[in-house]
């Protein structure tokens, strides 16, 4: 291997795009655990309650969101 390659752009942008894959899979992670603690109280069945549902939906919105308010605030 050349280590001229080591420092190359496309190493570095494929460098960046596997750290945004691994951010992307914990906060998926995290969001999953937060919700599923929360929103599912019971034995799960084959599927989710309309109430389940809906708390589901929520919590990942406000996940989300304040995910997002976070990042903003982060990079001022």
């Amino acid at each position: 291997m050349d280590p001229s390659s080591l420092n190359s752009p496309e190493l570095e942008q494929f460098i960046n795009q596997e750290k945004q894959k691994a951010m992307v899979n914990e906060m998926i992670g995290k969001l999953t655990a937060a919700c599923w603690d929360k929103c599912i109280t019971g034995t799960p069945g084959s599927k989710f309650s309309s109430s389940e549902t809906t708390c589901l939906t929520n919590c990942a919105q406000r996940y989300m969101d304040m995910s997002l308010l976070i990042m903003k605030r982060l990079q001022q």
